[in-house]
């Protein structure tokens, strides 16, 4: 169809269905990873050189996953292949596709290698996670002072050892100022940490 493209198929993704055209035939299929691996051999036999689709939420990761390798694959921004009219057909979506990406009219999206992706995928879990846990931090800093329990104020971190440990004997209603107070840690390196405060004190 196109000397750079070669014979191009599109792809319309949804959840649980794929709407596929290359070259006038149609075909709709499901997208579990059997159904996939099916597609993949009837793009083959079809001489299928490239395949675009959209960028539709997370719906496309497993489809490009199952086809990579095996052709030329570009992934489009939806809003570079909106229908003009506003009309909105599943298999007419897959054909503009078609047709935009060889006239060079799609803002593609760049993916990287499957090594990175799985790297940048881990990076933004960790920020997440990182988020996440800075915000029950906070929000238990102001329950507590809300209650009027201070002990924010001596420790460097209200959800390490000494604080969890704090916090769960508040839990079962402990009250006893001695007894919540931040202890040695019991590990290895305790021995050590016990030596070294005592010839801190002695000095």
């Amino acid at each position: 169809m196109n000397q750079d493209y070669g014979r191009i198929a599109g792809i319309d993704v949804h959840k649980k269905w794929l709407y596929v055209t290359v070259e006038g035939e149609r075909r709709r299929t499901g997208t579990t990873p059997l159904e996939l691996r099916a597609l993949r051999t009837w793009l083959s036999e079809k001489g299928t050189d490239s395949i675009v689709m959209e960028s539709t939420a997370q719906y496309w990761r497993p489809v490009w996953a199952a086809l990579a390798g095996s052709f030329r694959l570009f992934l489009a921004q939806a809003q570079s292949n909106r229908a003009r009219s506003g009309r909105k057909t599943d298999f007419g979506d897959a054909e503009r596709l078609v047709r935009r990406l060889a006239a060079g009219e799609l803002v593609l999206s760049f993916v990287p290698e499957p090594e990175q992706q799985e790297w940048r995928m881990l990076t933004r879990t960790r920020v997440e996670y990182t988020r996440e846990i800075n915000h029950i931090r906070n929000q238990m800093e102001v329950l507590l002072e809300t209650a009027g329990i201070k002990i924010s104020g001596y420790l460097s971190d209200l959800l390490g050892l000494s604080g969890r440990r704090m916090l769960d004997a508040l839990a079962a209603g402990e009250r006893d100022a001695q007894a919540l107070r931040p202890r040695w840690p019991t590990h290895a390196c305790a021995p050590a940490m016990k030596n070294w405060k005592r010839r801190w004190k002695a000095r």
